[in-house]
């Protein structure tokens, strides 16, 4: 469910990645080599991305298919930046499809997104996890997409002055505990990208963390499951959950 990518690196035109490339978000989105669930990713997308690190990031979000969005492809060929995040969405059974439902979130410097699914979020796990919110956050809630409330639970931790990857696994720790899900995030300041694999496909090399490989180029690296990875400009770290 969902395809997403991450980019920090030299400065590039989004549409080198997102639209270009042999196997850019648009063609994985329309062509998953590796999803588990769904053959199509038609509910939308968006992009959040970054004119300087750790900078509040200028965001795009549609219903249109990726595939179809002719109008921001055309533009991303002169939308140019180092750190972006972007992400094309199968919806959530029973989700709502409107452009609030869609990934990147963003709050203030952080941008995230979801790949995978928190199972009996429609009901009682997704209220037992609101409830884990501060009243003040969950007042911010915008939507019923499970994506936005594990934001919201990263970002309280975040608050508490956590680290960004032991955030992200100390959520999927705590997802896991009251239910089952694949649960593959992505959170970036536009300074480092922080990810987890758990169920879903998720891939690495350079500048790029993605479900699927861009291209068909040697070098990309599978992320082992079960596993958090941060990449900095100084390289790629990564960690047993």
């Amino acid at each position: 469910m969902c395809r997403h990518l991450a980019y920090l690196g030299p400065v590039v035109d989004l549409e080198r990645v997102l639209f270009t490339a042999p196997h850019s978000l648009a063609h994985q989105a329309e062509r998953p080599r590796h999803q588990i669930s769904g053959t199509t990713n038609p509910d939308g997308w968006g992009v959040a991305w970054y004119d300087e690190p750790r900078s509040a990031p200028d965001r795009y979000r549609t219903v249109t298919p990726i595939w179809d969005d002719t109008a921001f492809a055309t533009r991303s060929a002169s939308v140019r930046s180092g750190a972006f995040l972007a992400a094309a969405r199968l919806a959530s059974p029973g989700a709502t499809l409107v452009d609030t439902g869609n990934a990147p979130f963003v709050d203030g410097v952080w941008s995230f997104s979801l790949n995978g699914i928190v199972h009996g979020f429609p009901g009682d796990v997704g209220d037992e996890l609101r409830a884990r919110l501060e009243p003040g956050r969950r007042e911010l809630i915008v939507g019923d997409a499970d994506t936005e409330v594990l934001f919201g639970l990263v970002l309280q931790l975040l608050a508490t002055g956590m680290a960004p990857g032991e955030a992200l696994a100390t959520v999927v720790h705590d997802v896991l505990a009251i239910t089952t899900g694949r649960l593959n995030l992505l959170l970036t300041d536009g300074a480092r990208v922080h990810a987890t694999r758990v169920g879903n496909s998720l891939f690495r090399r350079g500048p790029v963390i993605a479900s699927e490989p861009i291209d068909d180029k040697p070098g990309w690296v599978e992320i082992a499951d079960r596993s958090v990875t941060t990449l900095a400009p100084d390289g790629v770290t990564d960690s047993a959950l």
